[in-house]
């Protein structure tokens, strides 16, 4: 969810340049949320300007009306008319999450404008600056800054932020037909690859994702710290498909071998928030006390849930289902023992705050789906459903929670194959990106 914790501080054609120019200037602070157009979901015309405090509960909807809804609520409330997706709980600014999880909902929603626009405003204002011109990735973080000004904040990137929006590009360029959309996913694969993996152990050893630049997560020689919920196996799968050149599959295999390990450094085999990975031994080791990154499970963690449980579901790799029925067992205790699971815990399992998440909830709905479906549905009952008031979930300024809620309960199953198998074979490597 964060990016990088110890550094401070394009040539390539948009695919959307007439919508990215619009915020070229990189100046274009908190606007008053505005009327998108009517968003079409199963059937359901949401047409009428919706705002938090003029519309249903949860009971009232479908599953399908109520991601509609929530869709097109979440527009008016987060998405300027430029594309910026704000995050009100951070005084206005906008991280680069937040731009991919909106493109990803827009094409799972179909909505292809919306998607431009946000992919249009990343593309102009997220773009890291460099003396040779830059690279095809996001930085993470652009506000105000303390001369008033907004613009990029920190431009170090987080690779969870760029391996959604390249997904994302890749599933929008097969449902609209959109080969400018996959060539520019190509290009952002080839930096994604030469920046955030790294290969230890030689010519038979393992590759791994990092969090973001080497640099920015390797506190001393030896030790580079992890975040096991950047870790998406099936969007690996997909970049394998349209990047051959690369060796996108050994990120699947890296990145089930530590979540394995990272649930064992657990008395309660719960995955924590950041981890500790040894170069020479390529073994895993908690974070240390005092650290500036939480090696407790918490709002980063929830999202492995969410990640595996699309491997299972688009995938079927049983170590998937594996992983999903042997770690959450405790969780499940919490849950039947008390209808609650506190947001954040610590890897031996003692809570550390009271408070539950509905973005936790959201993330093991979609996880028991596969393993326990009546467990689910109690969750969604109990949990989930009774937080949503007129189309937003928690309150009106929880950024984090509408994403994670909303990507929790799309239904996987509702994805065309096409989507995830492409029909014909993918085009070559641009030449001026030979990776």
């Amino acid at each position: 969810m964060l990016a990088p914790m110890f550094l401070p501080s394009s040539n390539v054609m948009v695919p959307v340049l007439a919508l990215a120019c619009i915020a070229s200037s990189g100046c274009t602070p908190p606007q008053a949320p505005v009327a998108f157009r009517p968003l079409t979901f199963t059937g359901i015309n949401l047409s009428a300007p919706f705002w938090y405090g003029a519309g249903t509960d949860a009971t009232a909807l479908s599953r399908e009306d109520l991601l509609a809804e929530s869709w097109q609520a979440y527009r008016q409330r987060f998405i300027q008319a430029d594309g910026r997706v704000i995050d009100w709980e951070a005084e206005g600014r906008t991280v680069s999450e937040g731009q991919a999880y909106a493109m990803l909902r827009a094409v799972l929603a179909d909505d292809p404008e919306t998607f431009a626009l946000t992919l249009g405003w990343a593309e102009a204002n997220l773009r890291r600056p460099s003396q040779d011109g830059g690279d095809h990735l996001w930085a993470w973080k652009w506000g105000r800054a303390a001369d008033g000004r907004w613009h990029i904040l920190d431009d170090n990137f987080a690779s969870d932020a760029d391996i959604d929006a390249i997904t994302a590009l890749i599933w929008a360029s097969r449902r609209w037909q959109r080969p400018d959309y996959l060539e520019l996913a190509r290009l952002k694969l080839v930096d994604l690859w030469d920046q955030s993996t790294l290969a230890l152990g030689g010519e038979h050893g393992s590759r791994y994702l990092l969090p973001g630049p080497l640099a920015a997560f390797q506190p001393d020689p030896d030790t580079i710290y992890l975040n096991p919920s950047y870790l998406a196996p099936y969007a690996f799968r997909l970049f394998a498909q349209v990047d051959p050149e690369r060796d996108w599959l050994a990120l699947v295999e890296s990145s089930y071998a530590v979540l394995d390990q990272v649930s064992q450094l657990s008395a309660k085999g719960l995955p924590g928030d950041w981890v500790r990975l040894n170069q020479t031994t390529q073994t895993l080791e908690p974070v240390p006390a005092g650290s500036s990154l939480s090696g407790q499970y918490g709002f980063d963690a929830h999202r492995v849930w969410w990640r595996i449980a699309w491997d299972a579901a688009w995938f079927q790799d049983p170590r998937a289902k594996a992983f999903l029925a042997n770690h959450l067992v405790f969780l499940e205790q919490l849950w039947r023992q008390d209808q609650h699971i506190p947001a954040i815990l610590s890897l031996a399992g003692d809570p550390l705050v009271d408070y539950g998440a509905t973005g936790q909830y959201a993330m093991l709905y979609r996880a028991f789906a596969q393993t326990q479906p009546a467990l689910a549905t109690e969750l969604y009952e109990q949990a989930i459903q009774p937080t949503y008031r007129n189309g937003l979930w928690d309150h009106p300024n929880a950024y984090y929670a509408q994403n994670l809620v909303w990507l929790g309960l799309f239904p996987p199953e509702d994805l065309p194959s096409e989507w995830l198998i492409p029909l014909d074979p993918p085009p070559p490597i641009p030449p001026e990106h030979p990776g």
